[in-house]
């Protein structure tokens, strides 16, 4: 009889359970999904109110410190985009 290793039984186990609203992804990911290009998602932050606001990974305030989305956040947003496509 096959059994499969405890360490890949918890893997499948996280991946059955995968939460897109605790999911956080950064900007490569962020630009793939919405098909923005980096400067243009920075521009959506500040005059789109509607844009996924982004996450802090650190307790750093400069320029530079690390953030991301949430991924259903993101989801969200462009079934918004679509949606407004279809009403136009």
């Amino acid at each position: 009889m096959h059994t499969t290793p405890d360490h890949l039984q918890s893997v499948a186990a996280t991946i059955h359970q995968f939460d897109p609203s605790t999911f956080i992804i950064r900007i490569p990911e962020l630009c793939a999904i919405t098909g923005l290009a980096r400067p243009t998602v920075y521009k959506r932050l500040k005059d789109d109110l509607t844009f996924p606001k982004p996450v802090p990974l650190s307790d750093s305030k400069s320029r530079g410190a690390p953030v991301g989305w949430v991924l259903a956040e993101v989801q969200a947003w462009v079934r918004q985009r679509i949606a407004l496509r279809e009403v136009a």
